[in-house]
């Protein structure tokens, strides 16, 4: 029987169970009406609990006798005591758990509290599930999980040190109660609504990048695991919709990532998919979610009838709202895009707001709502590493999160006034795609930072140059192309004159960008150098003092490294493309 289940037989309040450990800060779940052990704490025979087994060590709070075992966190309340106004001993009653006539202890603000900011800049759906890891240990939780293997898609797991890419995909397969009857609920669904979360490695900025259904693309070759377990080698598609990267032919979330990382060059970790359910259970664990009509709306289609102004939606309204497409803008898909983006930022403002965070009540619903709501790939299948992704993701603020689209052309192949497809605006997209590659912020507040500290990093590149006979160099390849060292040697000996060279083989370990690092008193051999290559001045690392006697610099060429003689600079500044920051409501118009 689990804690749930166990705490209702004795009439007591899931929410109740959770209670706050004044010591640290934390809530811990209490599984029977005792106060007299924390969550974890070793049982009177001295095996550890089954509780924490599944949290992990806690420290046993001692009592203000001093006898372990104790612990100030008050005891679990039932339903009636609960609700009693002045119950003696009870949740109101004034005293403490541990006997009658106790004063209850004034409870200290511990810096731990700041674990209830994690989840504030998560997105939308990988935030619901998030919430519930940090705090709702329930065993049964990581049973709620639906996984897919993603099938060598995905890099194999995030990790603190570097940047993090999810892509969220919002599936319209009709699955589920109450579902069947927006038509085509035989259909394997298609990849509806598609986003990819990119965080910066220093977790100050993000974007969410959405990507049109309607882009025509190439699909490539995808092996995939199918639900019985076989593995089918599903072949590739040219010139289709991308919304067919999943479902159809028997495609998982695998391909949608591997479609996904051809159209824009960008690695993904992760994946996370969520189907009209999801939208109905999460909206409605949240008690609702602000939304914005700049005019009423009476949509046939969708089933949304709302007048203009604010409103608080949940449940079958909310699925309605982000279906809606034929009552807003030019009633085509992009501007659906827009309004569902404008959905998501408000559900994360609702998220984010202390009324959500600080209630153990709403904690649990959420956790129960995003663990059976959502199906995310085989490496994330599990609370504690949906735990561990939530806190990477909560690091950035909201208002450094910025919601933008693939930017898109109307189809040329497609007759005038039957515009119904789109094709990427190369240059404007390979714009995009760069800047977030290259953790370059959308946001003005976060461009202000980036842009104080490029014009530090610039005045490396300010001064006198070395003669290309002087520089002294060592290349290493360290994770660019296979050859990539040698075939830099022969241009700078051939082509640039620079004969000091060496090639050094692979790296000791290998790097996340192209870098140069170098003494001070060889910072002429390294302007001259930058210039050669097209090095922008964050590939710069200029040692200290202890450094004056290396012989040589040590180039380190990385994933950006093109070619020999191909410049390495990313983009100097975020491209001009039409967003919004999650910090602010938009009225759908």
């Amino acid at each position: 029987m689990d804690a749930q289940s166990r705490g209702r037989a004795d009439d007591i309040d899931p929410a109740d169970q959770w209670v706050l450990n004044p010591q640290t800060g934390n809530y811990e779940l209490r599984l029977d009406r005792s106060a007299g052990h924390s969550v974890g704490a070793p049982r009177s025979d001295g095996a550890p609990s089954r509780a924490g087994d599944r949290v992990g060590a806690t420290r046993t709070a001692t009592s203000r006798t001093g006898a372990p075992g104790r612990s100030d966190v008050p005891g679990q309340r039932t339903r009636r005591s609960a609700r009693g106004a002045g119950a003696p001993g009870g949740a109101d009653g004034g005293t403490h758990a541990g006997g009658p006539g106790r004063r209850k202890r004034k409870q200290r603000k511990s810096p731990k509290k700041k674990v209830l900011l994690w989840t504030g800049g998560t997105l939308a759906l990988l935030m619901v599930c998030t919430v519930g890891a940090g705090y709702l240990y329930y065993e049964h939780l990581n049973s709620n999980i639906t996984s897919i293997s993603d099938d060598g898609a995905g890099t194999g797991g995030f990790s603190p040190d570097r940047a993090i890419n999810i892509l969220l995909i919002g599936t319209d397969k009709r699955t589920g109660e109450g579902n069947s009857g927006y038509g085509d609920k035989d259909s394997p669904g298609h990849a509806d609504t598609t986003v990819l979360l990119h965080v910066s490695k220093d977790r100050g900025n993000a974007t969410a990048l959405s990507i049109p259904r309607d882009l025509i693309t190439d699909i490539p070759n995808c092996e995939t695991t199918q639900e019985d377990g076989s593995v089918k080698d599903i072949p590739g598609s040219q010139g289709v919709r991308f919304n067919v990267s999943l479902g159809q032919s028997g495609r998982t979330p695998s391909c949608t990532m591997r479609t996904v990382t051809k159209i824009t060059g960008i690695q993904l970790d992760h994946f996370m998919v969520a189907d009209f359910n999801a939208v109905k259970t999460l909206t409605s664990a949240v008690e609702g979610v602000p939304i914005c009509l700049a005019k009423p709306v009476n949509d046939k289609e969708s089933g949304l009838d709302l007048p203009e102004g604010e409103h608080v939606i949940e449940g079958e309204q909310a699925l309605a709202f982000v279906r809606t497409r034929k009552s807003f803008g030019n009633s085509g898909d992009l501007d659906r895009i827009k309004v569902q983006q404008q959905f998501l930022s408000g559900l994360m403002r609702k998220l984010k707001s202390n009324d959500t965070l600080t209630s153990p009540t709403k904690l649990f619903k959420l956790a129960e709502a995003g663990t059976k709501a959502l199906t995310v790939d085989n490496k994330i299948s599990d609370i504690g590493r949906l735990r561990d992704l939530g806190l990477e993701l909560g690091k950035f603020d909201m208002k450094n999160l910025s919601f933008t689209t693939v930017p898109v052309l109307d189809n040329p192949d497609e007759p005038v006034g039957r515009k119904a497809t789109v094709v990427l605006n190369d240059s404007k997209a390979e714009e995009l795609f760069s800047a977030i590659k290259n953790d370059v912020s959308l946001t003005e507040v976060e461009a202000q930072k980036k842009k104080a500290a490029k014009t530090k990093q610039d005045a490396l590149l300010k001064g006198e140059r070395a003669e290309a006979s002087d520089v002294r160099v060592d290349v290493f390849n360290g994770g660019g192309p296979a050859g990539s060292a040698q075939r830099t040697l022969d241009w700078l000996q051939n082509s640039e004159g620079v004969l000091k060279s060496s090639n050094k083989g692979n790296a000791p370990t290998d790097v996340a960008a192209t870098q140069l690092a170098y003494a001070p008193n060889q910072a002429d051999q390294a302007r001259k150098l930058a210039d050669l290559m097209g090095l922008p001045a964050s590939a710069l690392k200029p040692g200290t003092e202890d450094a004056v006697g290396l012989e040589a610099m040590t180039l380190t060429l990385g994933p950006d490294f093109k070619g020999a003689g191909v410049p390495v600079s990313g983009p100097a500044k975020a491209p001009q493309v039409e967003k919004v920051t999650a910090d602010k409501q938009v009225c759908a118009q």
